[in-house]
């Protein structure tokens, strides 16, 4: 019979013999526990957006009640049960796996919450709790990868409260401490506590450890991201039909023959018919995001969050360019011109055409995350030529916009690698003036009846600008680069907006945008400015056109994402410099004159915003005096390194100075940084209790013997390991004051300080 084999009888005994070893009885420790794992389940939901709490947490407290009442029980066939369903759990995430390699943290993290339903219904032992916390812990940080608001900030000041007693109490059950008190009318077991909490100490530690770990956030550098290539990306959309690129979906526009189902949103008054007719802005949707752009409409939007962005860098979120100006607004001259470009079936990478330029340029990625649904185009830093997008096709126009085949809906995800061309200001004095055919055909279009006016008042400013800085014996404006400066910055200074959204009035039928912005009205709505502008180049025969997007929107520097409304988006200038491709210029007062781009960073923005913020309660005195005392000590900081470096520009001589000076200086701040550690430990000793500070120097003093404690050991596993290293008599008293420490520590019991103080006096004397 299979039951007399031998291996089969010893497998038996072992299996009847086998004790059940290291049973954790503290109730308190296990709820705190519980309360750890469903924080991070919670945590996760609230980043993901997802609903795993709703089963998960439940079922998480039956298997914790069952774990309890079961814990001295072998519980084989539960055990076989929990097996199965892993295996069952890791096959459903393989399989969710390959459909979403795009983004894998979701699927991870659902694999994890499985694993902890399962694994509830079997800790009988504190370790089984151990994995427990880990495992919260993890799904707390997988909530902050996914997290991109402050929403997540109150379940991580949770997750610490929680975390603090759990690990006083945890770190008891590793001593084997427990204290009994007594009180009337209680039970044994009712006075067999497992935590006796300090809480006046857990408070303390709360506080220091958040105003420390915010302290270390604010000074902590923004290091850009995406070292790696694979990019968030939402789950893939199936295209039904033929896609040519050639449509907009802009659901803030009246079509022709849908009109009634669009009256909720489509209030803005441009119909296909009429252009330039008059009419009000939707106040929802951004009247610039389609083929033709009426500038002859009146209102303001109701902001809202349409977008949050991560990006290495601040940017402007490009959408659209015109190049057709027809007197009230613009419009895509080649909007039949749409190049379609295709994914391979296997990745969701998508390689677009790359804009020729010379000069240094750097690569820049950002991840887009719709908030609000938006029209099928896609946001963008200017020259995309990689983009991770959950449809198979996208198209690419000649203006260098991106479009969907489907709108952007809330939610969406999507990566965009942009080649970003750097600002030389040097470089772009000297571009050449030599603009191909096609340049002037498209982009020096202007109406005949406002081309003269406005190319005489153009060179009317420039006129007066030159005979000014040539009567200083300064340079007189020549390259198109500083004309365009100048002119943005004029338009900045001598033009103003309305009073209000409806304080224009709108343009007749035989009127131009330009000439009443000019002559009549002396300023206009933003858009206006950036139209003006570009007119104004086009007829010094400067190739520009007019570009429509999102401003990089507001930094949240505990997110590290920008959050982009919709009255975010506006339009600006784009100006061609041949050799060096096109490069944006703001004429909108109150805006930056170039656009934010990879010459800005936000590397020390929550310190920068800290000072800001407490600059603005100061005193203009004080803040001046800080200001003053903040700038010296950097100037002297700075010429400091300046002089050092400097020695190794003078030879060989400098070079033996240099590290001469170097080498003195550490080995000096070595000398200062461990006479000030030392003085720290004697104030230090000074200040703790009696029986702290002789535990303390013990534990120094065996440092020095060649057995320092490790962080993760109790005293009492340190006590038994010095049996190992040291004579019987040395071990002795170490583990004296190692268990007179656990009693005073964590049991209240008075040690003879004593007796102890004079065995240390003589262990102190032993030869080092």
């Amino acid at each position: 019979m299979n039951w007399r084999l031998p291996i089969v009888h010893l497998l038996r005994q072992s299996m009847q013999e086998t004790p059940l070893v290291e049973v954790e009885n503290t109730i308190t420790l296990r709820v705190l526990v519980l309360a750890l794992v469903v924080v991070g389940i919670i945590a996760t939901d609230i980043a993901a957006e997802t609903k795993f709490s709703f089963w998960a947490v439940p079922l998480s407290v039956v298997g914790a009640i069952w774990s309890y009442h079961s814990r001295r029980e072998r519980n084989v066939s539960v055990k076989f049960c929990i097996a199965i369903g892993m295996l069952a759990a890791l096959g459903a995430f393989f399989g969710r796996l390959f459909g979403e390699l795009n983004d894998t943290r979701l699927a991870l993290a659902e694999l994890l919450i499985q694993l902890q339903v399962l694994h509830s219904f079997d800790m009988p032992r504190r370790k089984d709790l151990g994995y427990s916390i880990v495992i919260g812990l993890i799904l707390l940080g997988v909530a902050a990868t996914l997290s991109q608001t402050l929403a997540f900030a109150p379940v991580l000041l949770l997750f610490l409260a929680i975390a603090l007693p759990t690990l006083v109490l945890d770190y008891r059950s590793r001593l084997g401490f427990q204290k009994f008190v007594s009180f009337p009318g209680s039970t044994r077991e009712q006075q067999k506590t497992s935590s006796l909490l300090n809480w006046k100490f857990l408070f303390f530690n709360f506080l220091i450890i958040v105003v420390a770990g915010l302290g270390i956030f604010a000074v902590l550098p923004r290091v850009p991201g995406y070292q790696l290539r694979m990019f968030p990306v939402s789950a893939p959309i199936n295209v039904k039909g033929e896609f040519t690129g050639r449509s907009i979906i802009n659901p803030g526009y009246i079509r022709r023959g849908n009109a009634s189902q669009n009256q909720g949103a489509a209030s803005s008054g441009l119909g296909e018919d009429q252009p330039g007719a008059p009419g009000k802005l939707n106040d929802n949707f951004y009247y610039g995001f389609s083929s033709q752009i009426n500038q002859n409409l009146r209102g303001e939007m109701k902001p809202k969050v349409v977008m949050r962005v991560r990006s290495q860098s601040p940017g402007f979120w490009r959408v659209l360019g015109f190049d057709r100006y027809t007197g009230k607004g613009w419009e895509i001259s080649r909007n039949e011109q749409v190049e379609t470009v295709k994914r391979s079936p296997w990745s969701f990478q998508i390689f677009l055409p790359r804009a020729i330029f010379s000069g240094q340029s750097q690569d820049v990625v950002q991840t887009y995350t719709v908030v609000s649904d938006l029209p099928n185009l896609i946001p963008a830093m200017a020259h995309p030529k990689e983009i991770y997008f959950p449809t198979p096709i996208v198209a690419v126009d000649k203006e260098g916009g991106l479009r969907a085949p489907v709108e952007l809906s809330e939610g969406l995800t999507y990566t965009v690698v942009s080649e970003v061309p750097l600002r030389d200001r040097t470089l772009l004095r000297t571009s050449s003036t030599k603009y191909p055919e096609s340049f002037k055909k498209y982009y020096l279009q202007i109406p005949d009846g406002i081309a003269e006016k406005i190319r005489k008042h153009t060179e009317g400013i420039l006129a007066n600008y030159n005979l000014e800085r040539v009567g200083k014996s300064q340079k007189a404006l020549e390259s198109p680069y500083e004309i365009a400066l100048y002119l943005a910055q004029y338009l900045k200074q001598h033009y103003s907006f309305p009073d209000n959204p409806f304080g224009l009035p709108y343009l007749g039928e035989k009127e131009d945008l330009v000439e009443a912005f000019l002559f009549k009205h002396k300023g206009g709505y933003p858009d206006h400015f950036s139209t003006v502008l570009t007119v104004m180049l086009r007829s010094i025969g400067i190739p520009a056109r007019l570009v429509a997007g999102f401003s990089s929107g507001e930094f949240n520097p505990f997110t590290g994402m920008y959050v982009v409304r919709n009255t975010d988006a506006y339009a600006m200038t784009e100006v061609y410099f041949p050799k060096y491709g096109w490069y944006a210029f703001d004429p909108i007062p109150n805006h930056p004159l170039i656009p934010p781009s990879v010459e800005d960073t936000e590397t020390f923005s929550v310190l920068h915003q800290f000072w800001n913020w407490v600059a603005g309660w100061l005193p203009t005195p004080l803040k001046g005096f800080l200001n003053t005392i903040f700038g010296t000590i950097f100037n002297w900081i700075s010429k400091a390194l300046s002089w050092f470096i400097s020695l190794f520009s003078q030879g060989w001589a400098g070079a033996i100075a240099g590290l001469t000076v170097g080498t003195a200086s550490a080995f000096c701040s070595w000398m200062a940084w461990r006479l000030w550690g030392q003085w720290r430990y004697r104030m230090k000793l000074r200040k703790l209790p009696p029986m702290e500070s002789l535990y303390q120097q013990m534990l120094k003093w065996a440092a020095q013997k060649g057995l320092g404690k490790h962080p993760a050991q109790t005293p009492l596993e340190f006590a038994r390991v010095s049996y190992d290293h040291h004579a019987s008599g040395i071990a002795e008293v170490i583990d004296e004051i190692c268990q007179a420490y656990v009693s005073w520590r964590y049991g209240d019991y008075a040690p003879d300080l004593n007796r102890l103080q004079q065995r240390w006096r003589e262990l102190n004397k032993t030869p080092k």
